[in-house]
């Protein structure tokens, strides 16, 4: 029997049902037990007809998912509307940058800006070399012969000049470093040598250049370290074991350490941090045939630093062991961690993301509900206060809220209640609904600070990076050593956000820090950091 008809029998049964209990009502009252068993029954029934079409919902959603839409039409109106969401839909698979985090712009000055790129691309129109590269010029002269009318040489006139872009592969060497020694004949003063340089690895033959190059390639281009063994095999001739370069980003994170806490000490003083977290597969030897899980906990300051923790457990422990402490605000999403941990610290706050909530009603707006693209209509209108206010001073920014986001979250919260009673649970809608209702008053904490962020983007996109990297390199190692992957992440990210070439910053930090005071690590901060000027001499 397909499933229309097994339906359609049900239909007809609870129909039959109520007629007998319609028709049965005299002999229910004389016999208590039978109408409460007749009771149970319909109850019973409805339950069933509730779970069952929450049910449909469900497999229609993902039917949706795997096969597209199918029939479903908007009005002209609505899809109007619904074809204003693409550059929404646009941001959820790829996130725009820290520098560029205003989302829903529909200016007419930003349309034609796109339309001015795209018009670009199509014209393939290239754009010009940097001046900063080491330039090569190559000429080449033609055969010249005597003019045939004057029997004179041709003179040069001018030139045709052709650029290319061309790649020297990078080479491994080997430095020698020789310190001669001195001593008196008559071995009586002792040998004089010079002190060898401090190194980021003592009896080691890691170099400084190599050292960098080890650490852009696992941590920012995401390589494993199985990879970069085989690579400088193939490609240069040489057997640098992993278990080798294991050992030396552990040397390497252990010198960044006092730059990573340094960092997090001025965060932690700021007094809001948005917060998130992300799954990592651990290699644990105590849990055989199969990796384990373990979270990268993200802190973050809007525009700053960015710190990561490595922790085996997702619960509440590693968070408020990060924040002990701590008195402000968090934003975070509804995870009932940042929840619970709001109720036992009495000192910490906790804001919500709009970003979350708008996501539910995206995933309900792909079902053609009118209702979830009203609301992400809404959502527009407070991401287009944000754009408006971005360069603006906090207080400028908490004045403009106050005056122009409350009534669109009133008129939103109305809705929203408006239609709960009419949604199921589960349904995508019902979930996209509930979780605005539940979330609203933590949504409201971002008009209390003009230094609040309306959604947590700019930490997710901080996680990023660690996602591509999840799918390149799988795993993060050992759970001991998840404190590495954390420090040396955290400075890159932190090195981007502020627009820092990693590969010039490495470089200059690798080799200050063996003779480094504790003093200066102040002035190694990527807020703070400055390159060291070259001698000219």
């Amino acid at each position: 029997m397909s499933h229309e008809e097994l339906r359609a029998v049900h239909q007809r049964l609870k129909a039959q049902l109520a007629e007998i209990l319609n028709a049965d009502a005299s002999k229910e009252a004389g016999n208590p037990a039978l109408r409460q068993l007749m009771e149970q029954l319909q109850t019973l029934t409805q339950e069933y007809d509730e779970k069952l079409t929450e049910a449909e919902d469900q497999i229609a959603e993902l039917k949706r998912e795997l096969f597209g839409p199918k029939a479903d039409r908007l009005t002209p109106e609505q899809q109007e509307q619904l074809s204003k969401l693409n550059q929404d839909l646009e941001s959820e698979a790829q996130r725009p940058d820290a520098a560029s985090d205003g989302v829903l712009d529909e200016d007419e000055e930003d349309e034609k800006k796109k339309k001015l790129r795209r018009s670009t691309r199509r014209r393939g129109v290239r754009h010009p070399l940097p001046t900063h590269l080491e330039t090569e010029t190559i000429t080449i002269e033609p055969e010249l012969s005597p003019c045939p009318c004057c029997g004179m040489m041709p003179e040069r006139i001018g030139e045709e000049v052709t650029e290319e872009i061309d790649f020297i592969p990078a080479k491994l060497i080997k430095r020698r470093i020789v310190r001669p020694k001195y001593a008196c004949r008559c071995g009586e003063a002792g040998v004089a040598i010079a002190l060898l340089p401090p190194r980021l690895v003592p009896q080691s033959r890691l170099g400084l250049g190599l050292a960098v190059h080890v650490v852009l390639a696992r941590f920012d281009d995401h390589l494993s370290f199985y990879r970069l063994e085989q690579q400088f095999q193939e490609r240069h001739g040489i057997v640098i074991p992993r278990q080798q370069m294991i050992q030396w980003a552990e040397h390497i994170a252990t010198w960044l350490r006092p730059i990573y806490d340094a960092m997090w000490k001025a965060m932690f003083g700021g007094g809001y941090l948005q917060i998130d977290e992300t799954p990592v597969k651990v290699l644990d030897p105590d849990v055989q045939g199969k990796a384990a899980r373990g979270f990268l906990w993200f802190y973050a300051v809007p525009g700053g630093d960015v710190i990561l923790e490595f922790d085996r457990s997702r619960g509440m422990a590693p968070v408020r062991k990060r924040l002990q402490g701590f008195v402000g605000t968090i934003q975070t999403d509804a995870y009932e961690v940042y929840q619970s941990l709001e109720r036992k610290e009495a000192d910490i706050q906790r804001i919500a993301c709009l970003a979350h909530i708008r996501r539910y009603f995206l995933k309900a707006a792909k079902e053609n509900l009118p209702a979830a693209i009203w609301f992400i209509t809404q959502i527009r209108l407070l991401y287009r206060i944000e754009n408006g206010i971005r360069d603006l001073m906090p207080q400028q920014r908490y004045e403009r809220r106050l005056q122009e986001a409350p009534p669109i979250l009133k008129t939103m919260r109305a809705r929203a209640e408006e239609l709960k009673p009419l949604l199921l649970p589960q349904s995508t809608l019902g979930k996209a609904v509930n979780y605005f209702i539940n979330e609203y008053e933590a949504l409201l904490g971002y008009l209390r600070d003009g230094r609040y962020e309306i959604d947590n983007n700019l930490i997710e996109n901080s996680i990023r990076p660690t996602a591509v990297g999840r799918r390149r390199w799988l795993f993060i190692g050992h759970p001991e050593a998840g404190w590495r992957s954390a420090v040396i992440y955290s400075i890159l990210v932190s090195l981007r956000r502020r627009g820092i070439n990693p590969l010039e910053y490495l470089t200059d930090v690798f080799g200050r820090l063996p003779r480094a005071k504790t003093s200066a690590i102040h002035d190694l901060m990527p807020v703070n950091w400055k390159p060291q000027p070259v001698n000219s001499g």
